[in-house]
């Protein structure tokens, strides 16, 4: 919900514009860490949903890792300040020169996807005289009931070792001298509401750790991965039950006394501290459609054209009431040459007029990290408010 005050303060900006509410992030992280600490749980958050410094800043501050898919999210992050030892490199496509940058960094650990990835970081680390410590990702071909561009756990995802690989991986590791294998690292989708489904990657992971300790090696770090959804339809129920989310692990888990529980939560820390403010340039009445013609596009926020994803929009000059008289469907749509430039179709707002202030709810988690300057568009803007 936006006050009066954050009105009359947007109106005085030049739009459009990320608002991040930096007090309520501050809520979101302690609430995690509160329900992880009673686990004992690690958790490191997930660069790639938000990279803004001032966001980095706070959740590197409130005692989380970072998590990393790129060489230039590993760099970032030690940039602001998470410590080299809390910070994780996973992704399907490490080049080697992000590989050798992070051994030069001393990360605590390498999420290997492949067996050739598990010879190439042994050969780069034996060059420069350093063992790196490698964790197994592993598919494991669980359906996480989530959009299919965003589920990554299945056989036919690009993403981790597949089961009938892990033989192949073992006998790498026991040849390979400048690795230090510590534990297995999954993750099976993004967006996911659904908490039984965690319960069927439990059972998984309880069945590879079991695997890879009854072939000789010591599993010390069960990595489960993130994928906590957040509720887009009503973001005013702003943090996620983080409770209820640890549980599940700490019910189904086999979790031995030498072993840590890793975690890497992105768009459930940050997904609800941010709206995307904008102005209505026109507002099109036909026949059949009326639309509302905004200044931000598909170049600020990525996510509906490419996932058909939903966030809720407001008029936040004409507020919507339970008892509105005039109310109107309109198609919110962006300038961009392109037509799947639309935040959404058939949106009842309160009767809307040229200049009037909309808010798009939920996009702190890939918003700002999506964007392009497509059609030469101006670079981003933002608006922070902390108490």
């Amino acid at each position: 919900m936006f006050s009066d005050k954050d009105i009359a303060h947007f109106s005085k900006l030049e739009t459009p514009f990320y608002y991040y509410d930096l007090n309520l992030l501050k809520s979101t992280l302690n609430a995690c860490k509160k329900a992880a600490d009673v686990h004992q749980f690690h958790v490191h958050y997930a660069m790639k949903a938000n990279f803004n410094s001032k966001v980095l800043a706070k959740i590197e501050a409130a005692g989380f890792g970072a998590d990393c898919v790129s060489g230039g999210e590993v760099n970032k992050a030690i940039e602001v300040g998470f410590k080299n030892e809390k910070v994780v490199f996973a992704g399907v496509g490490k080049s080697d020169k992000e590989i050798n940058d992070a051994l030069d960094k001393d990360i605590f650990c390498f999420n290997v996807e492949s067996v050739q990835e598990l010879s190439v970081i042994n050969e780069l680390a034996e060059k420069k005289h350093k063992i790196a410590k490698v964790a197994i990702r592993i598919n494991p071909n669980v359906d996480a009931h989530t959009h299919a561009n965003i589920t990554t756990g299945l056989d036919e995802n690009k993403f981790g070792v597949n089961s009938w690989d892990m033989q192949a991986c073992a006998d790498v590791l026991k040849v390979s001298a400048n690795l230090e294998f510590i534990g297995i690292h999954f993750h099976i989708g993004s967006q996911i509401t659904n908490l039984d489904v965690y319960k069927n990657l439990c059972v998984r992971v309880n069945e590879f750790a079991a695997w890879f300790e009854d072939h000789g090696f010591k599993v010390t770090v069960l990595n489960v991965g993130g994928g906590l959804g957040i509720d887009y339809h009503n973001p005013n129920q702003q943090i996620p039950n983080f409770d209820a989310y640890f549980k599940i692990f700490a019910d189904f888990l086999t979790i031995k006394p030498y072993q840590e529980v890793h975690f890497e939560l992105g768009r459930a820390l940050v997904g609800q501290c941010s709206s995307l403010i904008s102005r209505v340039l026109y507002v099109k009445n036909g026949k059949k459609k009326n639309f509302l013609i905004l200044d931000v596009g598909m170049t600020e926020l990525m996510r509906p054209a490419l996932y058909q994803a939903y966030h809720k929009i407001e008029n936040i000059s004409q507020p919507q009431t339970p008892n509105a008289e005039r109310s109107t469907k309109y198609d919110v749509v962006g300038p961009i040459c392109e037509s799947t430039d639309c935040f959404g179709k058939e949106v009842e707002l309160s009767e809307t007029f040229r200049n009037d202030l909309i808010a798009i709810r939920s996009t702190g988690a890939y918003g700002e990290v999506m964007a392009s300057n497509y059609n030469l568009r101006e670079t981003l803007r933002y608006a922070y408010s902390e108490e």
